[in-house]
């Protein structure tokens, strides 16, 4: 099921006899769900609340002018009216040609590639994804040997154009069945693994996407300064 606090706290459930893998069922019974231009679920029904108590500026925001209340969630309806959740809209950004794009679906498709250990998705104001990814470097040095490439250090392997010619067509075919504006145009290896530590994951292991932009700006800057 799903639901916030301010929805009394059910939006969607499924049950034994009517449920979808992936998906966390159908709007419950006089509850309504729209999907809005960017991706945002919003609902509307006697669940949810009239507003924040003595906080008028705050039950605005989360309101829509036509009465909807906006969940902050990223999801999608199916046809038979099935929900399911993609990600928060806090992480969604908006390329240069006006497209939302919700990173984390993208980057779990990534993951499937044997050579990606880690992997963080880039692009708001540009024209197009792009990706920062750690890479699985046992896989890498696998490979290196099998081609005979002469790589040694991981400062090599992340600037060598055959291994990043082979990460980037494991990047195309996983990207394969996406939208053209949510396909992943270019990537960069990175030599150095997130960690909490380095202050790009929080304790929950979750990235820090501000700080990993503000960390790796000059390695975005080139993927889109050398994208012809």
């Amino acid at each position: 099921g799903y639901g916030l606090t301010e929805t009394s706290p059910v939006i969607a459930a499924g049950t034994l006899e009517d449920n979808r893998v992936g998906t966390v069922g159908r709007p419950i019974r006089n509850v309504e769900v729209r999907i809005a231009e960017d991706g945002e679920i919003e609902t509307r029904g006697p669940n949810v609340m009239r507003g924040y108590y003595n906080q008028p500026d705050a039950t605005r925001a989360v309101f829509t002018a036509d009465g909807w209340f906006k969940t902050g969630d990223i999801g999608t309806l199916d046809a038979d009216g099935f929900l399911r959740i993609t990600d928060r809209k806090k992480e969604l950004f908006k390329t240069s040609g006006g497209k939302y794009v919700a990173p984390q679906p993208i980057e779990q498709r990534l993951k499937q590639s044997p050579f990606v250990n880690q992997v963080v998705l880039v692009g708001n104001g540009r024209k197009f994804p792009a990706a920062l990814i750690v890479p699985n470097w046992e896989q890498l040095r696998s490979y290196a040997q099998l081609k005979n490439l002469d790589i040694k250090t991981p400062a090599d392997f992340i600037r060598h154009p055959r291994i990043i010619d082979v990460v980037q067509r494991q990047v195309d075919a996983l990207c394969d069945g996406l939208s053209k504006y949510e396909r992943v145009k270019k990537v960069a290896l990175l030599e150095h693994e997130m960690t909490i530590e380095g202050g790009e994951l929080t304790p929950t292991m979750k990235v820090k996407r501000r700080i990993v932009d503000e960390k790796y700006r000059d390695v975005i800057d080139r993927l889109y300064t050398e994208e012809g």
